[in-house]
């Protein structure tokens, strides 16, 4: 075999032995001989096969002795510092107007009119519906003649006995007759006091023909259209409600219930001059002020809560009955504690936590226990203290705990030191 096909056939022992050894080094062994032979010894291979191993952890270390050390990541922290809170609590709850009345019809008859724009607000005695009025009219001429015939027999009556008087004075009739005609006039009188009544019962059908609001409010829909049949004390022609002010009726749980029952025996609780905030499902903030004026005698024990009750002024007419909205109830007096900003809340499954600056600025996961929302900020019931530095910004940058940082001071959240927590809905999730 030429020395050139040694060289060949060396260089491809060589290569399938270990990619890891370079083209040179491969060609300058070739040149030294060790593989001049046309079947290579069991030597050779052992030569080769070292040379290999030892040629892949030099270009390692080369690769290693390239590579630079990672810089500290750059986060932004804020200490925590206690602040003064009111603890609430948030429920659920429903708008309910003050009053509402099912108007119906007091006479029955067929409705000859809608005088009014469904859905419009009334005062109280605006027409609604006019009932056909042409029976009730005839019947109260009717109640007014039979008046008017009442009274001719009682002026009659009353003549007659005036006469008989004057007859008894002188013996020129008898007691029989004189007693007649004094019963004649009094029957007469009573008769005349009936006819009375017949024309004021037929004067306040006729007036019920005409169906007017009885409160203030707003209309609904029109039960019924000109021409249908309305019957009396039965048939619903429309309702009213009021809209200014309304009720927020919700249900508080026992937990809450027992939770605020203690404050108020330490003059912190919840009274009926607290402040109770309200709003709707599409407000963020709770910006309309109410009052507690009713809470139930009981809790229901299928349920397990109690039915309270916030009135609250509608002057814009905002609240309509039947919207869901969310009711902040708190308490009197404040507590400390601690916010942070919600953004620095991490989680593990089912476990929060945060990361804060330990000692050699390195990044410190702490587990953490929180509970609602305050101006802003997450309240922190347990897990850290004050004067913890939380990392809040370049959260993106830590992977593991114990990853080398470098802090910059920033603010956690609002500057206010007074606020208001929703505690207890969220604590219990």
């Amino acid at each position: 075999m030429s020395k050139l096909n040694a060289k060949q056939q060396g260089t491809a022992v060589v290569t399938g032995i270990s990619s890891g050894i370079a083209s040179d080094s491969a060609s300058r062994l070739v040149e030294l001989g060790f593989f001049a032979r046309r079947t290579p010894s069991r030597h050779s291979l052992l030569v080769c096969m070292c040379v290999a191993t030892l040629a892949i952890p030099l270009a390692g270390c080369k690769a290693a002795a390239d590579k630079k050390p990672s810089s500290p990541a750059a986060v932004e922290v804020a200490a925590v510092v206690p602040k003064s809170i009111h603890l609430a609590d948030e429920f659920n709850g429903r708008v309910a107007s003050i009053n509402s009345v099912d108007v119906r019809a007091r006479v029955t008859g067929y409705v000859d009119n809608v005088a009014y724009r469904e859905g419009d607000s009334v005062e109280r005695g605006d027409l609604l519906f006019v009932i056909d009025p042409r029976p009730y009219r005839d019947a109260l001429d009717s109640a007014k003649a039979s008046l008017e015939r009442e009274k001719a027999a009682a002026a009659f009556a009353d003549i007659q006995a005036k006469r008989a008087q004057t007859l008894n004075t002188s013996n020129a009739i008898s007691q029989e007759e004189y007693q007649n005609r004094d019963s004649d006039l009094s029957q007469s009188t009573a008769r005349v006091h009936e006819a009375e009544s017949a024309v004021a019962t037929a004067e306040l059908s006729l007036s019920f023909t005409e169906v007017r609001s009885p409160i203030d409010g707003r209309t609904g829909r029109a039960q019924l259209t000109r021409g249908n049949l309305a019957q009396a004390d039965q048939t619903v022609l429309t309702t009213v409600v009021s809209q200014d002010p309304v009720y927020v009726y919700f249900d508080c749980d026992e937990q809450s219930y027992l939770r605020f029952q203690e404050r108020v025996h330490r003059g912190s609780g919840v009274s009926s001059a607290n402040p109770v905030r309200v709003a709707l499902a599409n407000e963020t903030g709770f910006a309309h002020v109410g009052r507690v004026d009713f809470l139930d005698n009981e809790v229901n024990p299928s349920t397990g809560t109690i039915r309270a009750r916030v009135v609250l002024p509608n002057p814009d007419h905002l609240f309509t009955p039947g919207l869901y909205a969310r009711v902040l109830l708190e308490s009197a007096g404040t507590v400390p504690a601690l916010l942070v900003d919600d953004k620095a809340i991490l989680t593990d499954q089912d476990q929060k936590y945060v990361y804060v600056v330990g000692p050699g600025d390195v990044a410190q996961r702490k587990d953490v226990v929180t509970g609602g929302m305050a101006d802003g900020q997450r309240l922190i019931q347990s897990g850290l203290a004050p004067g913890d530095k939380v990392i809040v910004g370049g959260l993106q940058q830590i992977y593991v705990p114990g990853t080398p940082v470098a802090p910059r001071q920033a603010a956690m959240g609002s500057e206010t030191s007074s606020s208001t927590s929703t505690l207890a809905q969220e604590a219990k999730k």
